[in-house]
């Protein structure tokens, strides 16, 4: 098996006031890089993420976490109608019982960001819904490691 190729790097500065550079340093040594580059980029991928989510137009993977009453009246028919509705954009799910009232459920998404912005947003404001969130992320395919 033939070694893998070294990916060619760019090289740019930043300037920064001595506060910014000592908390930089701090959270690169708490999170576990092994430099400020490798912090730098994964921070700017993750804006790249939140970039594309806002402007609806890249593919994104991502969860929607719930927690809502299912005592609420239709509330669990109407939240699996609209999983019904995207089922190409779900890639799995799973319902958990935290107590008598209140469940949580996680749903494992793929697929344009502006439709699953949207779906995520009907299923949140969804009455009896007491929280819920988008969590996004990258397919991978591309951002560079």
């Amino acid at each position: 098996m033939s070694k893998p190729r070294k990916q060619m790097v760019s090289r740019f500065s930043v300037s920064l006031p001595p506060e910014l550079m000592w908390q930089l340093d701090v959270m690169t040594r708490e999170k576990g890089y092994d430099n400020r580059s490798l912090a730098m980029a994964d921070m700017i991928r993750a804006n790249l993420v939140e970039h594309r989510l806002q402007l609806g137009d890249g593919e994104i993977a991502g969860s929607i976490t719930l927690v809502y009453d299912h005592h609420q009246h239709q509330l669990q028919s109407h939240l699996t109608d609209v999983q019904h509705d995207h089922g190409e954009h779900i890639l799995a799910t799973m319902h958990c019982h935290l107590d008598h009232h209140n469940c949580l459920e996680v749903i494992a998404v793929r697929g344009p960001a502006s439709v699953i912005k949207k779906m995520a947003d009907g299923l949140i404001g969804a009455k009896g819904v007491k929280h819920g969130r988008l969590a996004i992320t990258s397919t991978g395919r591309d951002l560079p490691v």
